[in-house]
């Protein structure tokens, strides 16, 4: 028998660790070399990295740097052009996702590869290299993701869950594989604070048993708590190690993008006219599992950036449509009045009639809602703003529409392949700043936001956060919805929280804090604008 570790027939190690000859561990997993062209960008540029038994690895970078490519290949969704692979000392070539599991290679994506016409337990059931039975495999994932703090019923069908519920099921799908390795790629960026503390209690525990992490996030206070290493890329190379918990946010953000950040610039403005109102908003959910929105009243001034936070599922979802005319509300919630955009009452009217007023919408999610993942970005453009001279006499005018991608492109400091890249093609970062820009550019009076900086990195979050704030200081009305909120107090003016469906009373940023807030984001707070919340109060159902 060799020095190294073996792999057994089911994937995993035949030694908890393995050892060479000198008695140090074998790594579990090194990387040499490792180098990925594609035709616009060399993703992955001859990347080295080893992670140990047991260890939590960061790897830091900005959108676009090659993490999720350097990810994908250790996982088999992608093959490298060059370099090589070692698990627990063996070469190895990780031909396909199947692979990589038998080996014991487990990956969370930041984007989800759910099916939407399916349950829960049916999406997971997908995921198992081994016979099931759905009833039992029901209670492993009630008994998981209780354990984990990701409660989920594994029969609901994944098409009416919201984003954070999504990102809970991809979670626990790979924690029901019992993996050696675990890649994380932005798994908290739609979880509650307390989920997060949960999960890092489940990795630290997973570490300690010997399994190894590799660790990414954009979140530089999770890195330098939970993280023992971190590797840093820049434009597909390794440009260093560092440990985080010796490093400050500061630092590390320099080591990411190459330069240190700017604090954000706040112009100075007066709030104006209410250009966004909303009135005794009520609308009963169509998903049987989602939230009804319950009397939610709130105005957005020129000039002004509110926001209202919340833990995932609390309406956000139901909220979002209903301004955006996606839905038009039933029930007593479906009045003219109930939406009122510049003035003229919306509550009736569609989405196409909405964006005549003035209104311009940034979805949750990304890939599917924000953009086409299969049309050029060129194309993307045309979706929302074909009325900036892309469409005559009914006729698309093919010119217009590439002159505004590529000054969007420009403008946002979107890196990739030009306007006639996929949208699927970009990072998350990159895709989020086009579609940020593509509204801006529309030169609107009411912006809504929902989740700007999801799983960016902290220079492309900086950048859409400064964005916002001119966007104000023009006279635009903006609201934010987001569950970051460190985002919500660095740009808003005033903050709610939408608990179960109502909104809490809304204050001046400067008067409330994060205790305060958390406390309402549990439905704790009084139901008159300005009532401070009742410790003892029960929340509302």
């Amino acid at each position: 028998m060799s020095d190294t570790s073996s792999v057994s027939p089911t994937g995993g190690s035949a030694h908890a660790s393995g050892a060479n000859r000198s008695g140090r561990a074998t790594p579990r997993l090194a990387l040499a070399g490792i180098s990925k062209q594609y035709p616009a960008v060399r993703a992955n540029d001859d990347v080295t990295l080893v992670v140990e038994p047991g260890e939590i690895h960061a790897v830091l970078g900005e959108n676009g740097a090659g993490k999720s490519t350097l990810m994908k290949i250790i996982y088999g969704a992608v093959r490298p052009d060059a370099g090589e692979i070692r698990w627990e000392g063996q070469h190895v070539e990780i031909a396909s996702p199947a692979a990589a599991r038998k080996l014991g290679i487990g990956m969370v994506f930041q984007h989800f590869s759910l099916f939407e016409t399916l349950t829960v337990g049916e999406n997971i059931a997908l995921a198992l290299d081994e016979p099931f039975d759905l009833k039992a495999l029901g209670k492993r994932i009630r008994e998981v993701s209780a354990d984990y703090g990701l409660d989920i019923d594994p029969q609901r069908h994944v098409h009416s869950l919201t984003v954070g519920e999504r990102q809970r099921v991809e979670i626990v799908r790979c924690l029901l594989q019992n993996p050696r390795l675990l890649i994380m790629d932005e798994p908290t960026s739609v979880l509650t604070p307390q989920a997060v503390r949960k999960l890092f209690e489940t990795l630290r525990r997973l570490a300690s048993e010997g399994c190894s992490i590799l660790y990414i996030s954009h979140k530089l206070d999770e890195i330098q708590e939970l993280c023992d290493t971190a590797t840093v890329m820049r434009g597909g190379k390794v440009t260093g190690h560092v440990r985080p918990r010796e490093e400050t946010h500061a630092s590390l953000a320099q080591l990411m993008v190459g330069h240190s950040l700017p604090d954000y610039e706040r112009r100075a403005h007066m709030p104006g006219d209410v250009l966004l109102d909303v009135k005794h908003l009520s609308s009963s959910s169509d998903d049987p599992f989602g939230t009804s929105l319950d009397d939610v009243s709130f105005s957005v001034h020129a000039g002004e950036i509110f926001g209202i936070a919340g833990v995932s599922g609390s309406g956000q979802a139901e909220l979002l449509a209903a301004l955006s005319g996606e839905h038009k509300g039933n029930n007593k919630g479906h009045r003219a009045d109930a939406v009122t955009i510049c003035g003229k009452p919306a509550g009736k009217l569609g989405a196409a009639a909405r964006r005549k007023l003035g209104f311009a919408f940034v979805p949750e999610e990304r890939l599917g809602r924000g953009a086409v993942p299969a049309m050029s970005l060129a194309e993307n453009a045309l979706l929302t703003a074909h009325r900036q001279q892309m469409v005559r006499s009914g006729w698309i005018n093919a010119g217009a529409m590439h002159a505004f991608a590529k000054r969007c492109i420009e403008a946002f400091d979107v890196r990739c392949g030009g306007e006639g890249a996929f949208a699927q093609s970009l990072s998350g970062g990159n895709l989020q700043k086009f579609i940020v820009g593509r509204e801006i550019l529309q030169a609107p009076k009411v912006l809504v936001v929902a989740q700007p900086t999801w799983g960016v990195d902290v220079g492309a979050a900086a950048f859409i956060r400064q964005q916002l704030l001119d966007l104000s200081a023009r006279g635009v009305a903006i609201l934010v919805i987001s569950e970051e909120l460190e985002e919500l107090f660095d740009i808003c003016d005033r903050l709610a929280v939408l608990a179960r469906g109502r909104l809490s009373p809304s204050r001046k940023t400067g008067d409330t804090n994060a205790e305060e807030i958390g406390r309402w984001m549990a439905g704790l707070f009084g139901d008159r604008e300005g009532a401070p919340p009742s410790a003892g109060q029960p929340a509302h159902a």
